[in-house]
């Protein structure tokens, strides 16, 4: 195993270089965060219930007159929403942060000739990861919010939608597809590291395909126009880690 230095580094030393790296980590979350903070009247009409208004430009796609109200059921719910709307785009925003000191702290680790590869994957990882993030809060939220606005089981239940589960929806749906993006980048270095193969990729390509439409059901509404739309990058998405990674 390569090291830095000139001697080997104890297992008290890695975990002090660690417990830097996580201190730096929450430091720039927490300013990133406070810093959201006191944009909350920009933050929350411009971005976080952007969707929720008929004029979201996706709607117009879909054809469909969409306006959602939101209320609030819980004294405390708006002020913890703030709260965590801060965090959110405080992690989200530093995430190329957080990955440059996940790369210095496993660089060490790693042999020269495998230094650039990983490195070129931890950049190619910050880029996914906004990608996906954009997919998921441009189109993929605002197909499922138009679903479950439209759905009834009964013309005499009328849906309200509550505060909490708008932003337990958005904020789940946006990161998780955040870090699905990631794929392709994990898939690059276990090539590089020779854990999996560009044959071994093509190999399972039906069972891919399958795999993406399980996962599409079920982090979407189970109609067709809300899995088409998450199906279609996810298998992208693997038809890229295929692409990128070695022979």
């Amino acid at each position: 195993m390569p090291v830095s230095g000139d001697s080997e580094m104890s297992f008290w030393d890695h975990l002090d270089v660690l417990r830097g790296a996580l201190v730096r980590i929450v430091v720039a979350v927490l300013l990133c965060s406070v810093g959201i903070f006191f944009l909350k009247t920009w933050v929350f009409d411009y971005i976080v219930f952007a969707p929720a208004k008929g004029d979201f430009f996706v709607y117009d796609w879909l054809k469909s007159s969409f306006n959602l109200n939101l209320v609030n059921l819980d004294i405390s719910a708006q002020f913890f929403t703030h709260i965590k709307i801060s965090f959110v785009l405080g992690l989200t925003l530093t995430f190329p942060y957080i990955i440059y000191e996940i790369w210095k702290f496993i660089s060490p680790a790693l042999y020269q000739n495998e230094k650039a590869a990983v490195r070129k994957a931890f950049a190619f990882a910050s880029l996914l990861f906004y990608i996906g993030v954009a997919v998921g809060y441009i189109f993929v939220f605002p197909v499922t919010l138009n679903f479950f606005q439209g759905y009834s089981i009964s013309d005499s239940v009328v849906n309200t939608f509550s505060l909490q589960s708008y932003i337990s929806m958005m904020t789940s749906l946006v990161l998780l597809f955040g870090l699905v993006f990631e794929f392709p980048a994990v898939l690059a270095v276990l090539s590089k590291l020779g854990i999996v193969s560009r044959g071994m990729l093509r190999k399972y390509r039906r069972h891919a395909i399958v795999a993406v439409l399980v996962v599409s059901a079920i982090i979407t509404p189970a109609d067709p126009m809300s899995m088409l739309i998450a199906a279609a990058p996810l298998y992208l998405l693997y038809e890229l880690s295929v692409f990128v990674c070695a022979k």
